[in-house]
């Protein structure tokens, strides 16, 4: 017990507890829980998020450009750029296929009484949707979006793909100047980057706090009742989730001569985190140092881990073959194996080209159904039980993210193998 210390881990999960807690009194009293919920808990939420959105943009700007810069040859970010798209494509659609398969074989929407069903409005996700649709997100118009008109609006709206595009080039062009014009301003994006991450320890101290917010609101405004008409799906849904972890990423993993399960000793603290908030963006500086300090160049990890967010959501995708196939049998639609390979198509597309959507699982689901002939209403029955089902593909996002890191370190050979050993000792 002598070394036994207070980790962030270890105050995350308390808090969790305590917040699930809090919650579930919280559901039961319906005079007080409004008044807390709304002047208390969700602000102590938002705090927390708001303060992870402050600091993402200018930790990815800065450790990608001095990424870029250091790397200089645009020959060899093509090739960068060209692998972590292969590999983002590939494991996404093998996550597309792991969810078809086993909602096909465990059929979670057969037998259920829909009339036992709580319909939550989805409203928002549908305004959402008509937007995105209106705006015509095809692959030309993704490619386009991608392009700033407009680096401090990009930076100040939080979209991360014009920012990387930006940052790319930014780094080209300063890596092709003398020394002595390009070393001073180096040398201020080495300190930006630098006090990014000693901020981001700070604000780390906060998230125990941020995650008993997030999770107390959640239970206190949908309970445990409305998951038990929902619970094959539920367990589906992590089930699948577990079996993409260890079996898909463990397999991929070992074909790069990567541990998977030493990965997950070494992103404890951040899969925690990511769990409790349903937000991959809380944990995205930590993944970036610390993939970094596990072997990984900064110019790989400055850019796959940001372009990873916008592409590489694999339990998003997962979630989204499951939620679709869930639907139909719901409503008892048997879809043919073609509607099934339209289906996986469509998402594949959609899934990507409208990446950074807020709701953008419900957002994918909307605008997907329809072209199958899925009543979208049926995501209104899923709603309820959707952000305990966020906390497990979030999780696995981060997972994804973290691996896909190192397999293009060591595609690309320049992982450090020396750096990653003694890294792996400190968690022995």
């Amino acid at each position: 017990m002598k070394n036994f210390k207070f980790s962030l881990a270890w105050q995350i999960l308390i808090a969790l507890i305590l917040g699930i807690v809090v919650g579930a009194v919280l559901h039961n009293q319906p005079e007080i829980k409004d008044s807390i919920v709304n002047n208390v808990l969700t602000p102590l939420g938002k705090i927390f998020i708001s303060l992870i959105k402050m600091i993402v943009i200018p930790i990815v700007f800065s450790t990608l450009i001095l990424g870029i810069a250091g790397v200089g040859s645009t020959k060899s970010l093509g090739r960068l750029g060209f692998k972590t798209i292969l590999y983002f494509e590939i494991i996404t659609t093998i996550a597309i296929l792991v969810g078809l398969v086993a909602a096909n074989i465990f059929h979670p929407g057969s037998g259920i009484d829909m009339s036992q069903l709580v319909q939550t409005d989805i409203s928002q996700y549908k305004h959402t949707t008509e937007e995105v649709q209106s705006q015509s997100h095809g692959i030309i118009q993704t490619i386009l979006s991608l392009i700033p008109t407009n680096i401090i609006s990009s930076m100040a709206h939080g979209e991360m793909l014009p920012v990387i595009f930006f940052a790319v080039l930014f780094g080209i062009g300063l890596s092709s100047l003398p020394a002595t014009t390009k070393d001073p301003l180096l040398n201020v994006f080495h300190a930006v980057s630098e006090t990014m991450f000693r901020v981001t320890h700070i604000i780390m101290k906060y998230a125990p706090v941020g995650v008993f917010g997030l999770i107390a609101v959640t239970v206190a405004n949908f309970g445990f009742a409305s998951l038990i008409p929902l619970g094959k799906l539920v367990v589906l849904v992590y089930g699948a989730i577990l079996f993409f972890a260890l079996v898909v990423l463990g397999l991929t993993a070992k074909m790069f001569s990567i541990n998977i399960f030493t990965l997950f000793k070494i992103l404890k603290d951040e899969l925690i985190l990511a769990y409790s908030t349903a937000s991959s963006e809380t944990v995205l500086p930590r993944i970036m140092q610390k993939m970094e300090a596990y072997g990984a160049p900064k110019a790989i990890s400055s850019f796959v881990i940001p372009t990873g967010y916008s592409f590489n959501l694999d339990g998003s995708t997962l979630y989204q073959s499951i939620a679709a196939i869930f639907i139909a049998q719901l409503y008892g639609i048997e879809m043919s194996i073609s509607q099934q390979v339209i289906l996986v198509v469509t998402l594949m597309i959609t899934s990507k080209g409208i990446a950074g959507v807020p709701g953008v699982s419900f957002v994918v689901l909307l605008a997907t159904l329809g072209s199958v002939g899925i009543p979208v209403e049926g995501l209104a029955f899923i709603a309820g039980v959707d952000r305990i089902m966020d906390m497990a593909r979030t999780a696995l996002n981060v997972v994804g993210n973290a691996l896909a890191v190192l397999v293009i370190s060591k595609w690309e050979k320049q992982y450090d193998y020396e750096k990653a050993a003694a890294y792996e000792a400190t968690f022995k």
